[in-house]
């Protein structure tokens, strides 16, 4: 069966920046849309890890909201709610990467298991993907919230193989993130990492069973 990541995976985590930045009202974000875009990933993504490690869970709306707040404040736009409300908004529905719907439309019809496995809670993941046309092909949508800690806790990816009463072995699992590559591997998923962007893998346990740089790429020879 075939496991999918959904932030940075399927559903396109610059996009709420990039459009924001192209509207009217929003010229404070046309010069400067990437840094307050990538800033605000990594720390939504930081306070995911130090949330678990500390025992402190908030659901991943909050921190999302938390992350672009001080985000905001970094680049001198705390008091702007105007772009705060509309980055916001736009966030709750990401596009999904232009090959993913294809992509999921065939595997289903090959007649294979789908799944998300994600970080959001579960009614930031049921919105994410309706708004992003993707939702009628995935058999599972699971989220973390049902343990109250994030990934890569090798709990989280347990999930999985207890909801399809399947082996570790038997997951494919896709994510954008090498941090997730490398705690879904270490579970016994097969891997596929889709760096989309060329990065260098970090120095992290195991490594990815393959390197793409598409959901479509990474699907051509898995699913076969």
């Amino acid at each position: 069966m075939f496991v999918f990541d959904a932030y940075g995976t399927l559903l396109d985590v610059d996009s709420a920046a990039r459009q924001a930045a192209t509207e009217q009202g929003m010229e404070a974000l046309k010069e400067n849309w990437r840094p307050i875009a990538k800033g605000w990933r990594e720390r939504q993504l930081r306070y995911s890890w130090l949330c678990s490690m500390m025992g402190k869970y908030e659901d991943f709306w909050e921190l999302t909201t938390r992350a672009l707040d001080a985000t905001l404040e970094e680049h001198a736009l705390a008091s702007d709610y105007n772009i705060r409300n509309r980055l916001l908004s736009l966030y709750s529905e990401l596009s999904a990467y232009d090959e993913v719907p294809e992509v999921l439309a065939n595997l289903r019809a090959d007649g294979h298991r789908l799944a998300v496995l994600s970080n959001a809670s579960p009614s930031m993941l049921e919105k994410a993907v309706m708004s992003a046309g993707i939702s009628e092909w995935f058999d599972e949508l699971l989220s973390v919230d049902v343990l109250k800690c994030y990934k890569p806790t090798p709990a989280v990816y347990q999930l999985v193989t207890e909801r399809f009463d399947c082996a570790p072995r038997d997951v494919t699992f896709f994510s954008s993130n090498n941090w997730d590559v490398s705690g879904a591997g270490a579970f016994g998923f097969k891997t596929i990492w889709v760096n989309r962007a060329g990065a260098a893998w970090d120095k992290l346990p195991g490594s990815p069973d393959r390197i793409v740089t598409s959901i479509a790429e990474g699907t051509k020879s898995a699913a076969h």
